[in-house]
């Protein structure tokens, strides 16, 4: 009998500390499951959120290259403007479900996708307006 009060005693102890670290495991604010302040969500995790959500309309004089960022899109409002595009690709136009080559004519009104992050984008051959959505830079 004294074995067997034994083996119940360690399973009960052996629960014991199993239940108490999964406990201690899921208490939020503890160091395992910090808190974030709502400050950092306003001024860190929210302007992300907008700027990836949003398009932003952008004047671009002729000559002038976007080149987006993996995810950008890129609709061209006004004026004319060629793809710029690299070995692995072009534009993913998802208006019409194609792939604008190198040196395409940029349709008007199009949905145009930057898949890659490796220098793709448009050249303005006149001044153009455009709507952007996600990263970009220009040149």
């Amino acid at each position: 009998m004294n074995k067997k009060l034994k083996k119940i005693s360690a399973g009960v102890l052996i629960a014991t500390f199993a239940l108490s670290a999964a406990v201690y495991a899921a208490s939020p604010g503890s160091e395992d499951d910090p808190l974030i302040s709502k400050s950092y969500v306003d001024s860190t995790i929210i302007p992300y959120v907008d700027k990836a959500s949003t398009f932003t309309v952008i004047n671009i004089p002729e000559g002038q290259m976007l080149i987006g960022d993996a995810g950008c899109e890129i609709i061209l409002r006004m004026g004319s403007a060629t793809v710029i595009a690299t070995d692995k690709g072009g534009l993913c136009d998802t208006t019409i479900g194609g792939d604008w080559e190198n040196g395409s004519a940029v349709p008007a009104n199009h949905n145009l996708i930057v898949p890659l992050d490796d220098g793709r984008g448009i050249k303005a051959t006149s001044d153009i307006i455009v709507m952007v959505k996600g990263s970009y830079s220009l040149y």
